[in-house]
């Protein structure tokens, strides 16, 4: 591996953003994340422009299409073409800001991990991939050859060296059979934690090996898997600090471990939307000084193994609001980063 991606002092956000514009998008992430840039995901531009849309615009050889339901396999058609034009003119975007302001020495590109592109498509017959072993396979080796190609696209367009984030909302619903199915009448039977783990780490490896940087799992859930997702290989994991309520036994253990081993997480701590008045950094900080002090970690822990974000992606923010979020989700890395001196 070449030097780490995140250390002391820096901050960045999950991806989404408010607003339809990828330059201006592009020009306001480089300005507020040099350091490392989240690749902007403009969802407000509608159909392709969502987590899975976007991530199924990726995909090599494999295309899908709207239906009532979500999304659906089917033959290249305008949905897929869609998908893949917004992708390429936010990919254009980032070159463009780049070579205005100096390539950023990290970007880092979203993209749904496999297991939630896999629960959030169906397959022709009406049935989510996820539940076919042949059609899973397919996907993620399909996902895996697109994302490392659209990784490889932007490092040479930028200059940029480029960190994959997984994005897995959908992870926990798989485990514990709570997906429902497309009819909505019954769930999809829970995945054994090995089969998930297995598939997830062998999609890592992949990635890494590929860009030769470590691998983002992201999941907002009030418990992500982290256990699961490190001993996957995820380099660093994302989640949302504001909501984990109390972190104790078997799950203060799992995070324990993680910052022990060294994964780096990546602690949501900025409001995603618009709050009811200002927000002071020290509000802000308390999430994630309590949960130092609650594994037992000193505070220097928050320079050395965390990196500070907006709770989850600001697509539901005023754009006055995404800026602010982002500077002081920039306050929150210096300040962390004050507790070394």
């Amino acid at each position: 591996m070449t030097d780490a991606v995140w250390g002391p002092g820096i901050a960045t956000a999950i991806g989404s953003m408010p607003g339809t514009d990828p330059v201006e998008a592009a020009r306001t992430v480089l300005g507020e994340f040099p350091e490392l840039v989240p690749m902007p995901e403009l969802p407000a531009r509608g159909v392709g422009a969502d987590v899975l849309g976007r991530t199924a615009g990726m995909l090599v050889d494999l295309a899908v299409e709207v239906v009532p339901s979500g999304y659906r396999v089917a033959a290249p058609g305008r949905d897929q073409r869609r998908a893949q034009d917004l992708l390429r003119w936010d990919v254009d975007a980032i070159e463009q800001a780049a070579a205005e302001a100096g390539a950023p020495r990290v970007v880092k590109l979203a993209a749904a991990g496999p297991w939630t592109l896999a629960a959030g498509i169906e397959l022709a017959r009406g049935h989510r991939v996820l539940t076919d072993a042949g059609a899973l396979r397919d996907f993620t080796a399909s996902l895996t050859e697109g994302l490392l190609r659209r990784a490889t696209e932007i490092a040479e367009r930028t200059g940029s060296r480029v960190v994959v984030q997984l994005d897995e909302p959908s992870l926990p619903a798989v485990l514990n059979g709570w997906l429902a199915t497309p009819s909505g009448y019954g769930t999809v039977p829970a995945v054994p934690e090995p089969e998930v783990r297995g598939l997830l780490s062998e999609f890592i490896e992949h990635v890494r090996d590929g860009t030769g940087e470590q691998v983002v799992v992201h999941c907002c859930a009030a418990r992500p898997p982290v256990e699961l997702l490190r001993r996957a290989g995820a380099g660093a994991v994302a989640l949302d600090a504001t909501g984990l309520g109390e972190v104790s036994g078997r799950f203060a253990d799992e995070l324990g471990e993680a910052w022990e081993e060294g994964t780096t997480l990546l602690l949501g701590l900025v409001p995603g939307t618009d709050p009811p008045g200002e927000v002071a950094i020290s509000e802000l900080a308390a999430p994630a000084r309590g949960l130092a002090s609650r594994l037992g970690f000193h505070r220097r822990a928050l320079a050395e193994r965390a990196v500070p974000t907006p709770v989850c992606g600001l697509a539901g923010a005023s754009p006055t609001w995404s800026r602010r979020a982002m500077s002081l989700t920039r306050d929150l890395a210096s300040a962390f980063a004050d507790e070394l001196a």
